[in-house]
């Protein structure tokens, strides 16, 4: 085809021979395998790796699981310190004096006038010796006199 491609089919061909190059053998030594200790050392530190990246992520799934944790106690913290400052504001209002008249009042509960008879009970107080003091009461009649009763 090369005459053909200079556009003349009647040129004469070239055919040039061809050296053959004389093929020589090689020898091709192969690499022995390796050793059955060498093998083990490095099964053994690719095991040591598995390992170690292993924990790493368990360590890290452990973290993660304790942020959410905090998270979630967190979130609970805040909503009991917003309910605990709804329930002060509400014994504060409870609480408030006027407030606690007109609900007394409303009861039944009166002031005390001070012709009121009052009663007073004592308990019996140790003195230095250890024994028991003597009990008083007092009683307050209607004319407003006094009366102490002394009782061993």
């Amino acid at each position: 085809m090369p005459a053909y491609i200079h556009g003349n089919l009647a040129v004469e061909q070239r055919t040039e021979q061809q050296v053959k190059a004389k093929e020589t053998k090689r020898v091709v030594q192969r690499n022995k395998t390796l050793p059955l200790q060498e093998k083990l050392l490095y099964l053994f530190t690719v095991a040591i790796c598995v390992v170690v990246a292993g924990l790493i992520i368990w360590r890290y799934a452990q973290i993660y699981e304790m942020n959410a944790n905090i998270r979630s106690i967190e979130q609970q913290i805040a909503k009991l310190e917003a309910e605990n400052s709804i329930l002060k504001q509400k014994v504060d209002a409870l609480s408030e004096p006027h407030r606690m008249l007109e609900k007394a009042k409303e009861l039944g509960f009166v002031t005390p006038e001070p012709d009121q008879v009052k009663t007073n009970k004592n308990k019996a107080a140790a003195d230095s010796n250890g024994q028991a003091a003597s009990k008083s009461t007092e009683t307050k009649t209607a004319s407003g006199v006094k009366k102490t009763k002394d009782q061993p």
